[in-house]
């Protein structure tokens, strides 16, 4: 089976690394890959928002399954083309239509959707240039903290979180005005602060039939003590100590079965990973966002928590019969911490040589910004390096990511030391 993998980072990096342990003869092909991905797959060199290329390249490498891991091809219809095109009606896709991807998307089309099927949410309202002094005038209405959310994906940094009304203001005119996301904020939601600790759920849906992933929690802000700037994600922590079986199952009847039923009633053509996005308001589960795919950072603490075989599942998902797999989860805690440029989420600098890697022991290393260059592995990107490990404690498995992260040097290295610091 030949599977291709779109995209280049930390957790494409994870799929080819739970891939390449199944029992079944698989090829693994990815595009633009780090110096982690690319020894384990074959690298092809793609712009994968050109969908001819991507059509042509699908063809002659005999893809079987295509599995996307970022969501911007999905928002762009990358399933709808395989879907739809006849000359590739053997190729299976993980990854639901452009339909589906705007529970991502857009975040009044997830808002509106999650009203309907009566979701659990934070109130909210939408606002475009044309509406902004309305907008200006809920924000003073309104108490602090405020939240304001880039409709469109924004790579994780769209939402902006603060206390003072006029800082508020500013960045609402700075989002609408002045494009400060794009594309992404040329329509803004504003929506009510919830207050309570968060979490991140996994389904995997095969159109038919779900299954719930194991859950995660993952660290946002660039510093200690979540201060700072919002970021892809600095650290994750699976499991999640305080879900007990009350909460799971709150979430599973009050989030998960209202979202299934809607996407189905919708008649919405989703086939791939759900990520709902939950905080914990005193024992009530509510939904933050919805993706359309695998998290970053989470998925490098999921995945290595399944035991199944990685190829069944995904092959059961395309066929409609996840129903018939039991999903065996490791029951340690499995830890990452995030390795960082400099300047991160704002502008940094890369081309920095990394050494120690050949040390690590005890720890996976998941590559995200990396490339390989005269057989030196440079730093490329804002998030570089995901250090992972597994312990019977989450202390453990921290302090072993920890002890390998002493041996990983790169000009400018940047991490939090505080990941887990709310369990």
């Amino acid at each position: 089976m030949n599977i291709f993998i779109i995209g280049n980072g930390a957790r494409e990096h994870s799929f080819a690394y739970a891939i390449a342990k199944s029992n079944h003869d698989v090829r693994i092909f990815s595009c633009n890959s780090n110096a982690g991905l690319s020894t384990i797959s074959t690298n092809l060199t793609l712009d994968i928002s050109d969908f001819n290329a991507l059509k042509k390249l699908i063809i002659d490498k005999s893809i079987d399954m295509v599995l996307v891991g970022p969501e911007s091809p999905l928002i762009d219809g990358i399933t709808d083309l395989i879907l739809n095109d006849q000359s590739l009606s053997n190729v299976k896709v993980i990854g639901p239509t452009k339909k589906g991807a705007q529970l991502e998307g857009s975040k009044e089309f997830a808002k509106e959707f999650m009203n309907k099927y009566k979701i659990p949410t934070a109130s909210y309202r939408s606002f475009d240039a044309s509406n902004i002094n309305e907008a200006i005038s809920f924000i003073k209405m309104n108490n602090p903290p405020y939240v304001l959310k880039a409709d469109g994906p924004a790579a994780g940094k769209g939402v902006i979180i603060v206390d003072n009304e006029d800082e508020a203001i500013k960045n609402l005119e700075d989002m609408l005005l002045k494009s400060k996301f794009g594309k992404s904020s040329e329509k803004v939601v504003i929506e009510e602060f919830l207050d309570g600790i968060e979490m991140s759920c996994f389904v995997l849906f095969d159109g038919k039939n779900y299954k719930i992933l194991p859950y995660a929690k993952d660290y946002k802000k660039i510093h200690e003590g979540d201060k700072g700037l919002n970021t892809g994600g600095m650290g994750s922590v699976s499991p999640v100590s305080f879900l007990d079986s009350k909460l799971k199952n709150r979430i599973k009847t009050e989030v998960i079965e209202p979202t299934i039923y809607g996407l189905l009633n919708e008649e919405i053509n989703y086939v791939g990973f759900i990520f709902i996005g939950l905080i914990n308001v005193n024992g009530q589960p509510k939904v933050i966002e919805y993706n359309v795919r695998m998290g970053d950072p989470e998925t490098q603490v999921v995945l290595p928590r399944i035991k199944n075989d990685f190829v069944d599942i995904l092959t059961a998902c395309c066929n409609q019969t996840l129903d018939k797999i039991n999903l065996e989860f490791d029951s340690q805690y499995l830890v990452n911490v995030v390795l960082a440029s400099k300047g991160y989420p704002e502008s940094y600098q890369k081309g920095y040589e990394i050494t120690g890697l050949g040390d690590v022991r005890d720890s996976i290393v998941f590559h995200a910004g990396t490339v390989l260059e005269n057989d030196k592995v440079l730093s490329n990107g804002g998030r570089v390096l995901s250090i992972v490990s597994k312990g019977k404690t989450m202390d453990e498995a921290l302090n072993k990511s920890y002890e390998n992260i002493d041996k990983i040097n790169f000009s400018g290295k940047t991490y939090r030391r505080d990941i887990g610091f709310d369990l």
